[in-house]
């Protein structure tokens, strides 16, 4: 990983294919995760019987849970080299808003919005994303991106072994503890939180600016994806037996798929170290680097909340659930709800990502045409002049 590097600090502004895959796969997953858990795929771990497809529902889950710290893996690897754009934040803001407004109204008119309320919260919620927490994840993000003039510079300046203590440090306080005891700790946001992704960002700067020596080889970094994704599965399964014999645990039956769970942040890093270590060129490189900008379409699309509850029935997952209800449990039916999520999932990147694509084009052009228009001009203007302040 260090040797990959180096290479990448010199050829800096070029697009990395394998972390572009990593991206696109990432946002895969999380289309999984809500297609399972919105659409009602995900039997209760506190129910007794639980077929096949129930099972197997729940260790998709647990292969798809890394998704979100592997994005910010990515997200951090590359920002910690970056530097501070008011001119970023702007555009990330107005994608995010456009998104918000725009969909959010869409699906309100047309009768798509259901397990929300269309009322005066609703609206404030489209006019300020961000602070209304329409897109948690986002939000976290904003909040760190806003960080980065002091966060990057600092760990542009720290040492190896000052990296080393305050990741530490930070680990054992958002994901040690809560990972260890058997208790619901009240600071614990679940990784639904800026914080959370502070310790992610530091550790995706460590693994760019030093490495780590036990994942220079992309087989290790794959063994510890997929063995740290069946201990979440293991662990949650033990929980729940736990729950079943003794009524005890209940509130803690979930905490193995927290995103700030010690197995699941092992996980994202071993796949995100794995793909490190992946070479991609030719055609294929082209194509995936063509795509990857457009992944964040995907999930402002599928998680705006005039569609966020209603897109999975459309694409199968009453059907799915019915069949889970009647205690489905053959081959058959596994293979179904594996054919069927992995179509729903594929069909919703696809929209995601020619949305976002038309998205930008009407963004280009609106910019040009506004260009002509003083006032936009000085603006954009200040904004260069503050991005080579940060530069």
């Amino acid at each position: 990983m260090k040797n990959q590097t180096n290479h990448n600090e010199i050829q800096n502004k070029q697009r990395m294919p394998n972390l572009d895959l990593l991206r696109c796969v990432a946002m895969m997953m999380v289309v999984v995760l809500h297609y399972l858990g919105k659409g009602n795929l995900l039997p209760d771990l506190t129910g007794r019987g639980m077929g096949a497809m129930g099972i197997t529902a729940w260790l998709l889950e647990s292969f798809c849970i890394v998704a979100v710290n592997v994005y910010m893996l990515i997200s951090g690897y590359f920002l910690c080299t970056s530097s501070f754009k008011v001119s970023r934040l702007l555009q990330l803001w107005l994608q995010i808003w456009f998104y918000s407004m725009a969909f959010g109204l869409l699906g309100a008119l047309t009768g798509a919005l259901s397990g929300t309320a269309f009322d005066f919260h609703y609206l404030l919620t489209l006019l300020f994303p961000i602070t209304m927490d329409h897109y948690w994840f986002l939000t976290a993000y904003v909040f760190l991106y806003l960080l980065l003039p002091f966060v990057g510079t600092a760990v542009k300046k720290m040492t190896k072994q000052q990296l080393q203590i305050a990741i530490g440090l930070l680990l054992g306080a958002f994901c040690a503890a809560k990972s260890i005891l058997p208790v619901r700790l009240e600071t614990d946001q679940k990784g639904y939180d800026c914080l959370w992704y502070l310790c992610v960002f530091l550790t995706a700067a460590y693994l760019r600016r030093f490495g780590v020596p036990f994942l220079e080889k992309k087989r290790r970094g794959a063994m510890l994806y997929a063995g740290g994704c069946l201990l979440i599965f293991a662990g949650t399964f033990l929980l729940r037996e736990v729950n079943l014999r003794t009524g005890r645990m209940e509130m803690l039956l979930k905490v193995c798929l927290e995103y700030n769970h010690v197995l699941v942040f092992l996980a994202a890093v071993g796949l995100f170290a794995a793909f490190c270590r992946l070479r991609i060129q030719g055609k294929p490189a082209k194509i995936i680097s063509g795509i990857a900008p457009y992944t964040l379409g995907v999930y402002l699309l599928h998680e705006n909340l005039g569609l966020r509850y209603s897109w999975q029935n459309w694409l199968g997952a009453k059907t799915l659930a019915a069949g889970m209800a009647e205690g489905a449990g053959d081959l058959g039916a596994v293979c179904g709800l594996l054919l069927g999520t992995g179509l729903a999932a594929a069909a919703v990147f696809l929209c995601g990502i020619v949305t976002d694509m038309g998205r930008k084009w009407i963004f280009d052009r609106l910019h040009g045409i506004l260009l002509k228009i003083g006032l936009y001009r000085r603006l954009t203007e200040k904004a260069k002049r503050a991005d080579q302040m940060f530069g």
